[in-house]
């Protein structure tokens, strides 16, 4: 499934701390923080290695490897991309059941989750190509990858509905980005002919279209004390998390679908539903509950998390924790208090200790829900 991107995101990290004469091998790859890439590090890593970790990264098909060979700044910036994308999925889904957790022990990012064809899958991989296409099109902006730079498309003059304005500045070149997005990350999908390849490339492609939704228009006023007599303008991409907020409202309305009799496209499972769009998300199978830790479901259960005994949502006690009920224990924790406005101009605080209530669900009374995963 989305196999590769973990591999590429690791052995990017990897690469960058060892020489060319160190290149790891996938066997003893271990995770390290982004934050050890620099230019000059990956260029002495990756310049003349290129060929190895593509050949080395599993799960990609011969086009993906082409790519890779030709652009491994890109690769890069995919690379760099995964912990961005993974976070995000992680916020939307930090109040539920399945918190979008990935699995250090498990040989793909998400774990045998994504095997079933069910919404949680669909939102990985709407949120897996958006974050390729932000990742890429971010990359050029800044001037990181040989192969595209700002939009060369916004030149001239154009208008809107304030009047007239100068292109400048540097546009996101959101196109290129969703071109090698697709051409890239569709390759596998495109190989397959089954439902669940036609599944994925349905929504890659609503992730894609996600990002360029929150494209927005810049400017610069230029003029007498800003009287904006003249505008420069250029467009940019909106944070990634307005990508993700409009992706979880579509997870949450995913339309569940069958293949059409010819086996081309998808009709809806109930007749009440409306047929789904470019933008929806669409699965074939029903969730499992994710309460208990089961291994074919890719479930790590509830037990241990933390509910909101106040809460009515899905983050309370009583469905988080699945009925089982919780524990509560008192904890202490370091705050921010007494603060007060100094002139000028600072805000100084006491450090005090705050002692409150933490709830956290109990384990299934089967002796076996810890068997590991």
């Amino acid at each position: 499934m989305l196999r590769w991107v973990e591999e590429l995101f690791r052995w990017l990290q990897v690469s960058l701390s060892m020489s060319e004469t160190q290149l790891p091998t996938f066997s003893n790859i271990h995770t390290r923080t982004p934050a050890l890439f620099t230019e000059k590090r990956y260029m002495r890593a990756t310049g003349g290695a290129s060929r190895v970790m593509c050949d080395n990264v599993p799960g990609l098909v011969s086009r993906q490897r082409q790519l890779c060979h030709r652009h491994p700044d890109v690769m890069r910036a995919i690379g760099l991309g995964v912990a961005e994308w993974t976070t995000e999925c992680q916020h939307q889904f930090r109040q539920h059941r399945w918190n979008c957790n990935t699995l250090d022990r498990d040989h793909s990012l998400f774990g045998r989750v994504l095997l079933r064809s069910s919404r949680e899958s669909a939102f990985v991989y709407a949120i897996s190509s958006a974050g390729v296409v932000f990742a890429i099109t971010r990359a050029c902006s800044q001037g990181e990858l040989k192969s595209c730079s700002c939009d060369p498309k916004k030149k001239g003059s154009s208008k809107d509905t304030r009047g007239t304005f100068d292109w400048g500045g540097c546009s996101d070149n959101i196109d290129y980005g969703i071109k090698f997005a697709r051409a890239f990350v569709d390759a596998k999908e495109r190989k397959g002919k089954d439902a669940r390849a036609l599944m994925n490339l349905h929504n890659n492609r609503a992730g894609r279209k996600a990002v360029k939704r929150f494209l927005k228009q810049e400017c610069k006023c230029h003029g007498v004390s800003g009287s904006c007599t003249l505008r420069t303008c250029w467009l940019a991409m909106a944070d990634f998390r307005r990508t993700g907020d409009y992706l979880w409202k579509k997870y949450n309305g995913a339309i569940q679908v069958v293949m059409n009799q010819d086996g081309t496209g998808f009709t809806v499972a109930n007749k009440r539903f409306k047929k789904p769009t470019k933008n929806d998300l669409v699965y074939f199978e029903n969730s499992p509950d994710y309460c208990i830790r089961d291994r074919d479901a890719g479930s790590l259960g509830t037990a241990g998390r933390v509910c909101n005994l106040t809460s009515r949502g899905m983050d309370s006690c009583e469905v988080m924790c699945c009925g089982r009920g919780y524990d509560t224990s008192r904890v202490t924790r370091m705050t921010k208090c007494e603060c007060k406005f100094h002139w000028c101009c600072a805000v100084r605080c006491q450090d005090c200790l705050e002692a409150l209530d933490v709830h956290t669900c109990k384990a299934p009374k089967s002796a076996d829900w810890a068997a590991p995963t």
